[in-house]
C-alpha cells in the first residue's frame, strides 16, 4: 500500500501509483454512470413487472440523481477534511449495499428508495474520483488523464443500455443491480490498498454550508422531479442563504472566488445543459425503440450501441488536443452536433421508422456528447489551484446531476403534452417533442460554451 500522503491536492505520486489511481477511479466512475444508464432498457420491464406509472418510472431514474446531487458538495468537503481515499471507498461500499436493496425490491416504492441510497453512495464516489485523479496527475498530464477517465466512463453509454437489455432478456431486471455487489467490494478494497491518501486545505467542515447546500439542492431537485412552487421557493431561498453564508464563512465549502474565473463558471453552466439534454434523451430513446418501434430489450440495447460507441474513442482524442486548441471549440462543436442530431431524430421518428433512418443521427449525437464532456471537465479542473480540486469537482458534479434531473423533468413535460404510452404512434409523437426539447437544451449549453476563453492559461 502506498504510504505517501498529499496535502492540498499537490501531486506526489509515482507512475505506478498513478496507473492504479486512473484504473480504480475510472472503473468506479464506469460503475456509477453505468447504473444511471443501465435502467434505460429495463424501464419497460419494470413498468410491466411492478405496475409502475410514468411518474414512478421518472422517479426510478431521478431518485438516483436526487441522492447524488444533494450530497455531492458534502462529499467533496468531507473528503477534503477526512481523506479523499477513505471517503471514496466508503461511497463505493454504500453504493454496493444500496444495489442489494434495489435487486431485492418487492415493489416500486422500495426500488425508488434503493435508487435514492445508490445515488447517495455515488455522490461520495464521483467528485472524489475526479479529485484523486487530478491530485495524482500534474497539470500538464491532467487533460490526457481526464480524457482516459472520460473514455472509460463513456463506455457506460453504449454498455449501459446493452447490458440492461441483455440482462432483462436473459435473466431478469433485478440482475442489473446484483452485478454491482462484487465489483463494488473489489473497488473498495483496491482503493484502500493501492491509492495514497490526499486531503484538501481546510481543517474544519463548513456545517452550515453543508446544511444549506443540501437543503437547497433537495428543494430544487424535488421541484424539478415532482413539481410544486413551495419546494422551488424553499430551494432557491436555501441557495441564496448558502451564497450569503459562504461569503463570510472562515472555511467555506465552496469558495465563491472560484466563480470569478470565466472558464470555471461557463463550464459549470455547460455541463448542466449538456447532461440535461443527454440524460433526458437516453431516458426516452430506449423506450422509443421498445414502445414506439416494438423492439425487445436486448434488441433495443444493441440498437443503442452505435449511439454510445463514440464516447469510448472521442474523449481520448479530445484530451490529447485540449492543450493545443483549448476547450471552447470542443464544447461548442460537440453540443452543436448533438443538437443537430436531436432535430434530425425528431423529424424521422415514427412507428414505421426503420433503424437505418435513426442510426446516423444517433452516432452524431454520441460524437457530440463525447466531444463536450472531457473539455468541460478540463475547463473546470484546470482553472483552480490544486488545493481547490475537491471543491471544484464537487461543484461540477452537482451541476451535472442537477442538469440531468432538469433534463428528464423537462423532456417528460414535452412528451406528456404531445404523446402517451397508448400506442406506438402516440409514443412517437411524444418522443418527437422530447427530442426537440433536448435539442434546445444543447443549444443553450453551446452558447454558454462560447464564453469559455479561447486558449488554456
Amino acid at each position: 500500500m502506498p504510504t505517501h500522503t498529499t496535502t492540498a491536492g499537490e501531486p506526489a505520486v509515482e507512475g505506478r501509483t498513478r496507473t492504479w489511481v486512473l484504473v480504480i477511479t475510472s472503473v468506479a466512475s464506469l460503475m456509477v454512470v453505468l447504473d444511471a444508464l443501465v435502467v434505460a432498457t429495463a424501464l419497460t420491464a419494470i413498468r410491466t413487472d411492478l405496475g409502475a406509472s410514468l411518474a414512478e418510472l421518472e422517479w426510478t431514474v431521478n431518485a438516483y440523481g436526487l441522492g447524488f446531487a444533494v450530497l455531492l458538495m458534502t462529499a467533496a468537503a468531507v473528503g477534503d477534511r477526512w481523506g479523499r481515499r477513505k471517503v471514496f471507498a466508503a461511497g463505493v461500499a454504500v453504493f454496493a449495499g444500496a444495489s442489494l436493496v434495489c435487486a431485492a425490491a418487492p415493489d416500486v416504492g422500495t426500488l425508488i428508495a434503493g435508487r435514492l441510497l445508490q445515488g447517495a453512495g455515488a455522490a461520495f464516489v464521483m467528485p472524489l474520483a475526479l479529485a484523486l485523479l487530478s491530485s495524482a496527475f500534474p497539470g500538464q498530464l491532467r487533460p490526457r488523464a481526464l480524457g482516459v477517465f472520460a473514455s472509460v466512463s463513456g463506455v457506460a453509454v453504449p454498455l449501459g443500455p446493452l447490458v440492461g437489455g441483455a440482462v432483462v432478456a436473459g435473466v431478469s431486471w433485478q440482475w442489473i443491480f446484483w452485478i454491482n455487489v462484487p465489483i463494488g467490494a473489489a473497488l473498495a478494497f483496491l482503493a484502500l490498498t493501492k491509492i495514497g491518501e490526499s486531503r484538501g486545505p481546510d481543517s474544519a467542515v463548513d456545517v452550515p454550508g453543508l446544511v444549506l447546500a443540501g437543503a437547497g439542492t433537495f428543494g430544487l431537485m424535488w421541484a424539478l422531479v415532482q413539481g410544486g412552487v413551495v419546494p422551488a421557493v424553499a430551494g432557491v431561498a436555501a441557495m441564496v442563504s448558502f451564497v450569503v453564508w459562504e461569503r463570510r464563512a472562515a472555511h467555506p465549502m465552496l469558495p465563491l472566488h472560484l466563480f470569478r474565473s470565466r472558464r470555471f463558471s461557463a463550464a459549470n453552466v455547460v455541463i448542466f445543459f449538456h447532461w440535461g439534454s443527454a440524460f433526458g434523451v437516453v431516458f426516452f430513446m430506449a423506450q422509443f425503440l421498445q414502445t414506439g418501434l416494438g423492439y425487445g430489450p436486448l434488441a433495443a440495447g444493441l440498437a443503442l450501441a452505435p449511439w454510445g460507441l463514440t464516447t469510448v474513442v472521442v474523449p481520448q482524442w479530445v484530451g490529447r488536443r485540449i492543450g493545443r486548441f483549448g476547450e471552447r471549440p470542443f464544447v461548442v462543436a460537440g453540443l452543436g452536433l448533438h443538437a443537430l442530431a436531436m432535430v434530425w431524430l425528431a423529424r424521422v421518428a415514427g412507428p414505421a421508422t426503420g433503424y437505418t433512418a435513426i442510426v446516423v443521427p444517433m452516432v452524431l449525437s454520441g460524437t457530440g456528447i463525447a466531444l463536450c464532456l472531457p473539455a468541460a471537465q478540463s475547463a473546470v479542473l484546470t482553472s483552480v489551484e490544486p488545493r481547490f480540486l475537491g471543491k471544484a469537482s464537487g461543484a461540477f458534479s452537482s451541476m451535472r446531476q442537477l442538469g440531468g434531473a432538469f433534463g428528464v423533468a423537462l423532456l417528460v413535460v414535452g412528451f406528456s403534452k404531445a404523446g402517451s404510452y397508448a400506442s406506438g404512434e402516440e409514443f412517437s409523437r411524444g418522443f418527437t417533442a422530447a427530442a426537440m426539447t433536448g435539442a434546445a437544451l444543447a443549444v443553450v449549453g453551446a452558447l454558454a460554451g462560447s464564453l469559455i476563453p479561447r486558449k488554456v492559461r
